[in-house]
């Protein structure tokens, strides 16, 4: 009898999130996202004897069913239902069908060269509205409904103010023991600090590829693992967020400073206070690490995974420091790139110790948004990072991360480093050593030979440690340096604009 694998990948995901520059839309939209693969699809499960879940996570559904009108139930029926909960999302579907568990794999196969072919049709839009009618300031959508303040809205953003409230992703991500409406912020001034400085984080794990290319055609295996993975990256976060909570920097009887947007598969997307994120992101990355090595030891182990027998995952992250006014959507734009930077770095050094087969070291990279000159990274790094290297050619000398939470190879810092040199500039001569440096920074932009003579000048003027200090952070031996960063981060953490 043949049973029938249906697959659904919802897109759109991010833009639908941070279409909006109002924290309580994108707290709405996210609330809406992770409901899209758990009790929205939960009317087109069948019982065990019918039907098994393959995967429900971030953004992507398997399916298998036994009965053919069942799955055709659920292919005519999904996108319309997800179409009206969430307006603007979009859905592509495919399904294959196979006769025995040995045929699983192809498939799998099946349907992910069906759902790329699907993904470059143009959707048809369900929002309503023709090209004259009033669209909201926020979207540009065509707005449906006029609030009590006057305000127009279109159909996604009164969804989304429909789930606002709901709190169910922060419940999962948070471990509070009773989090009230109270306890949650729903505009972005209620998450600044000491200044305005936010950031975007956006993590992702490592080898999920050749994870799925050896259990993702075995059945049950990769049902396993799918659940299991979504466990440690809820268990991962909940460790973050104690560790900020035991450290005392979460009043849980206040607005917590923290606003997950995306908890799903190996994902993870949050909001947060700026002076938080590096220790945030940190403590999780450990824990994912710890908590699949607990939950997925086995099937990693056993499927032999990877080439250096590591028996758990790894995750990069990429941290956007924003001004709070800065549009969302950039921000997350600028953290993902930079998620991206970190797996191509750590993805390069496990390939140079010999086998690009073996598990990636998990590792964070990170900007300060300087400027409101909206761009992607690399621009960003020839506009603000590339300094003259005195033979005619222009280096990118402040590229300096990733950083790396173990000991990496020779030219890359660790979290821990970072940190320490950052409370480094702290000390008596705080302020002195950071001006030099800053001053020095704009010099070494335009040349070397000035910039080292103000370098000399500096080690001659402060005390040995001091001196130690700024030998460190402007080190060019690697082909990069870390001043700028370490600066960056320094003012993240320390600088004061707001009154309480």
């Amino acid at each position: 009898m043949s049973k029938y694998l249906y697959a659904a990948a919802v897109q759109g995901i991010q833009d639908f999130i941070f279409k909006t520059n109002e924290l309580k839309h994108i707290v709405g939209a996210s609330e809406l996202v992770e409901q899209i693969c758990t009790t929205a699809f939960d009317k087109f499960e069948v019982d065990e004897a019918n039907g098994t879940s393959v995967i429900r996570a971030a953004g992507n559904i398997k399916f298998v069913y036994n009965n053919l009108e069942d799955c055709k139930r659920a292919f005519r029926n999904f996108p319309k239902t997800i179409m009206q909960l969430a307006p603007g999302i979009t859905v592509s579907q495919a399904v294959a069908a196979f006769d025995d568990d040995a045929q699983f794999g192809a498939a799998i196969d099946e349907v992910e060269r069906l759902l790329k072919i699907q993904r470059n049709k143009a959707p048809k839009s369900v929002l309503a509205g023709l090209m004259g009618i009033k669209r909201t300031n926020n979207t540009g959508l065509p707005a449906t409904r006029i609030d009590a303040k006057g305000t127009f809205l279109d159909d996604s953003t009164i969804q989304k103010e429909a789930f606002n409230e709901t709190r169910v992703l922060c419940k999962k991500s948070f471990t509070h023991p009773n989090l009230l409406h109270g306890n949650v912020a729903y505009d972005i001034k209620e998450i600044t600090g000491k200044n305005d400085w936010i950031a975007i984080v956006h993590a992702d794990g490592n080898g999920l590829g050749k994870v799925v290319q050896k259990v993702g055609k075995k059945m049950t295996v990769f049902s396993q693992f799918s659940k299991k993975l979504d466990e440690a990256t809820k268990n991962a976060a909940h460790a973050a967020y104690d560790n900020l909570k035991f450290a005392g920097k979460i009043d849980e009887n206040g607005i917590i400073p923290i606003r997950p947007v995306v908890l799903s598969g190996d994902d993870m997307t949050v909001i947060i206070r700026g002076d938080l994120a590096i220790a945030y992101v940190k403590i999780f990355i450990e824990a994912f690490e710890r908590e699949t090595r607990k939950l997925l030891g086995s099937i990693i182990t056993d499927n032999k995974v990877f080439a250096d027998g590591k028996d758990f995952l790894t995750a990069c992250a990429g941290i956007a420091f924003i001004k709070s006014s800065y549009p969302f959507y950039y921000g997350y734009q600028l953290a993902e790139e930079l998620c991206g930077q970190a797996k191509k770095d750590t993805k390069a050094i496990a390939k140079e110790r010999g086998n690009e087969d073996n598990l990636p070291d998990s590792c964070l990279m990170f900007h300060k948004v300087q400027d409101s000159f909206v761009t992607n990274y690399e621009a960003i790094v020839s506009r603000e990072l590339t300094a003259d290297d005195g033979n005619s050619n222009r280096v990118p000398l402040f590229k300096s991360g990733p950083y790396y939470l173990s000991s990496p190879q020779a030219g890359k810092y660790t979290v821990n480093e970072l940190e320490d040199l950052s409370k480094r500039l702290d000390g008596e001569n705080g302020n002195g050593v950071k001006s030099g440096i800053r001053n020095w920074i704009t010099l070494r932009l335009e040349g070397k030979n000035v910039a080292e003579q103000r370098k000399k000048r500096m080690i001659q003027l402060f005390t040995a440690a001091d001196a130690k200090t700024i030998d460190i952070l402007t080190n060019e031996m690697y082909g990069n340096c870390i001043a700028y960063d370490v600066l960056a981060y320094h003012t993240i953490m320390n600088q004061e604009t707001n009154n309480d």
